[in-house]
């Protein structure tokens, strides 16, 4: 199991299914957290994770990133971000700024939040995830959804280009399959095709735990087929 004692991590999209899964995990192999969400969610990962504090904030807005800078983390575990379908040609500018605003613009706010400790104390690591379709440029009917996660994984790995040289870091986690969460199950997905979110949150946390001579950059999960 990583040991992540004494290292404090900021877990955006508190209370979703994936975040549930790394909560456990962070909070299993010592770290501490804050957690970051909205309302229900929020509450729910509240009530069940000992988090030094709790941040209801809509990562859309910019006024968020003011309210992450009070905060000094070790690390940055994003996983806020939504996923709609809708024929290329059909889409529209809402559809389009929806995907934009959830996937990309939240993680900017969340980044932009943990920077300026993480430079002063010349030493950080973000995690975000991006997506299977992302990776490949492929997904019938998500255009928009693959482009805004293409966008995650682009704007991350510029961010490690750049500041690796002040000991800033970033991760790309692609999950190449659904995550079997309680929505993709009701919609229909084959749990044979879905990726484990305790797996995945395993990955995320053996990534928190490289060293800066051992660091990844990369990570593709697949279900197991």
């Amino acid at each position: 199991m990583a040991n992540l004692s004494g290292t404090t991590i900021m877990l955006t999209g508190a209370g979703g299914a994936l975040a549930t899964a790394v909560a456990q995990e962070l909070v299993d192999a010592g770290a501490e957290l804050i957690l970051v969400g909205r309302g229900e969610a929020l509450k729910r990962a509240e009530d069940r994770f000992p988090a030094t504090e709790v941040l209801d904030l809509d990562l859309t807005d910019p006024a968020s990133a003011e309210q992450l800078r009070r905060h000094k983390v070790d690390a940055l575990v994003h996983t806020a971000g939504a996923f709609s379908m809708q024929d290329a040609h059909k889409a529209t500018e809402q559809d389009l700024q929806q995907m934009i605003g959830a996937n990309l613009t939240t993680l900017f706010h969340a980044v932009q939040g943990v920077l300026p400790h993480m430079i002063r104390q010349k030493e950080g690591l973000i995690v975000g995830i991006s997506a299977g379709q992302a990776a490949r440029m492929s997904g019938k009917g998500a255009a928009l959804y693959t482009a805004s996660k293409a966008a995650v994984a682009a704007y991350l790995l510029s961010v490690h280009d750049e500041l690796k040289g002040k000991g800033v870091r970033a991760c790309v986690v692609y999950p190449m399959g659904a995550i079997d969460t309680p929505a993709n199950r009701e919609a229909g997905m084959d749990w044979d095709d879905t990726i484990d979110p305790r797996g995945l949150a395993q990955t995320i946390a053996h990534a928190l735990t490289r060293p800066a001579r051992a660091h990844i950059t990369e990570l593709k999960v697949y279900p197991d087929h």
